[in-house]
């Protein structure tokens, strides 16, 4: 798991310091069938990114160059009202997280 994050933030650094992340820079908070609660933290200046939510799939991970990651992009630019829906939203899921997703995902 630790290998799928690393080619997951491989190609990003610190904004503050401009490191690059590595496996230590990602702790795994929390994980459950196809998700992951993850807290980023820059090891050379310390920097918290705080926490996110990572999907994960069975892919396994042989060449990092081969990995499908894609960027997908929405109809419109995410609105800050949209942020604080979505930290709300968040704030109040419980165990049952998975209630909330379209019955063909589970």
């Amino acid at each position: 798991m630790k290998k799928k994050l690393k080619v997951l933030f491989s190609n990003l650094c610190c904004s503050v310091c401009k490191s690059e992340f590595d496996e230590d820079s990602i702790q795994v908070k929390r994980q459950e069938r196809g998700l992951l609660v993850t807290h980023l933290t820059c090891r050379h200046c310390g920097k918290n990114f705080g926490v996110a939510f990572v999907g994960i799939n069975n892919i396994e991970v042989k060449n990092p160059d081969e990995l499908p990651l894609v960027v997908q992009e929405g109809p419109e630019p995410i609105s800050y009202d949209d942020v604080i829906d979505a930290h709300r939203f968040i704030r109040n899921l419980d165990e049952h997280w998975q209630e909330h997703l379209p019955k063909n995902i589970k």
